[in-house]
Formats: structure tokens, sequence, C-alpha cells
């Protein structure tokens, strides 16, 4: 029996094709991406960690700032704005709505692992804390010695 040679499938056709989500993520990554290349020539004097394309849907782009300054700034451009993507998407979005984020995308630490940051401490500091608790009152000596116990 032949063997049957193939010849090799051109993986950027399955971004090109119409169907399947792999495609419509594609797609709407480029969107963002053209939406924000508008944004920065429409206003070159905002910073771009000061705001961000957060989403689109059912006819409105979505645009994250960090401050109500910048949100108020995006106020005076967004006729100019809605107008350059109006022409970008052929009419499908309209509508531009700006809402704060002061937060943005940042990451948020946990109580816990502060708190264990900050109550550690080295054992010879704890050694000089337990000389110091024996000549102290005894008040004060059951504190030092707590202290005394954070070391690792």
């Amino acid at each position: 029996m032949s063997r049957k040679t193939k010849q090799p499938i051109d993986r950027s056709s399955l971004l090109q094709s119409c169907s399947g989500t792999l495609a419509k993520i594609a797609a709407k990554t480029d969107f963002l991406t053209k939406l924000a290349a508008i944004v920065r020539q429409i206003c070159p004097d905002i910073p771009v960690d000061a705001y961000q394309i957060a989403n689109f849907n059912q006819g409105a782009v979505i645009i994250e700032v960090k401050s109500s300054v910048w949100s108020q700034r995006f106020q005076f451009e967004r006729m100019t704005i809605a107008k350059a993507l109006n022409e970008l998407s052929q009419g499908e979005f309209t509508k531009i709505e700006i809402k704060v984020n002061p937060y943005g995308a940042k990451k948020i630490i946990p109580e816990q692992s502060q708190q264990h940051r900050y109550h550690t401490i080295s054992k010879s500091a704890a050694a000089h804390i337990e000389e110091v608790a024996e000549s102290a009152p005894d008040s004060l000596k059951e504190k030092l010695r707590s202290l005394a116990k954070l070391a690792k």
C-alpha cells in the first residue's frame, strides 16, 4: 500500500475561519487593539496606564479610567471617539461608556500575608528581647516574651 503525502495545514487559517470560539476571540482582540490605537491617536496626552478598553457589548464600548479626572477628559473627547468608533465598526458600535475603576487590575494582597510579613523577627532580636524581659516589670515581661516567641 502506497503512502499518501499530505500538505501541512496552515494554523493561521484556524483564526481566519468565521466559526468557532477561537475565531471570535481573535476578532474581538483585533477590534480592541484597533480601538485602543484610535483612542491613543485622538487623546495622545492621556497616559496609557490611566485607562483601558475594558469590553464591548450591545452597541457600547466600555472604557475604564483610574480617576474621575481622566473620566472628565474622556467626556470631552467622547464624540470624537464615538465618530471614529462608528466608522471602524461600520455602525455596529455607537455608544461609549466611561467608568471609573480606581483599582484597575491591581492585585490585592490578602491580609494574612501582610500580617505574616510584619509579625516575624530574627532569632538574635528575640534573644535581646529575652534579656531585656528578665529585668523588666512583670506586666511588661509577659508582653516582651510573647514578642520574642515570634522568632522563627
